[in-house]
């Protein structure tokens, strides 16, 4: 089965949305419910948002990267990375909604000035992969709207995420992960279950988490 069609105008729409939900998850949390677990193990909500903050920021260095062509990774070291995800439960709620509102507009500012020929420019993932700067929207998509669901605040589940969002993520996380067919059910339950999340499918095999 092919993988259906995704735009970048989808990638941009969901990113925003994502971005929406994530920003609107964590308006209310104080201090306390910052520090509550997520649905991802060993990790706080306060880990979570750092990570999504530091996502931001570390996409941000692509687009530097695609609008200038000086050369910017995501990250400079996988210890930097691990340093961002273990800020979190150093700072405040306060400061960790700052950082994630600010560093999530930076981005969107940054991805609203590439012109239409530096989308075209190539760049480097944290995984190594070479791609056009018109997969970043896409790589931001997943980041806020898998991890707004993460929070576990009730406030956004699988279900809640665009019905476009999820079908290309299935698509992504089947193909990369080998599968030739997936169990009969809503599609927010299955894209739960292929990214390693908390879903209401009946006999699916355990899936380590994806993302």
């Amino acid at each position: 089965m092919s993988a259906p069609t995704r735009t970048l105008a989808d990638a941009r729409a969901w990113a925003r949305t994502g971005t929406e939900l994530m920003l609107d998850a964590v308006a209310g949390l104080d201090d306390s419910a910052f520090s509550a677990p997520s649905t991802l193990p060993h990790w706080t909500r306060r880990h979570l948002v750092a990570h999504v903050a530091a996502n931001a920021d570390a996409l941000g260095n692509l687009v530097h990267w695609a609008a200038t062509g000086e050369e910017k990774p995501m990250y400079a070291s996988a210890e930097e990375r691990a340093a961002g995800i273990a800020k979190g439960p150093t700072l405040s709620g306060d400061a960790l909604r700052t950082w994630l509102t600010d560093s999530a507009h930076r981005l969107a500012a940054g991805l609203d000035r590439l012109t239409d020929e530096q989308w075209q420019h190539e760049v480097v993932t944290a995984q190594g992969r070479t791609v056009p700067a018109t997969e970043l929207p896409w790589m931001r998509a997943r980041e806020v709207c898998v991890h707004a669901a993460d929070l576990g605040t009730g406030a956004v589940t699988f279900a809640d995420l665009p019905k476009g969002f999820l079908t290309a993520l299935v698509a992504e996380i089947r193909a990369k992960r080998g599968l030739a067919g997936l169990p009969e059910g809503p599609l927010p339950e299955v894209a739960a279950w292929l990214a390693g999340r908390p879903h209401a499918l009946a006999d699916a095999p355990a899936l380590d988490p994806w993302l």
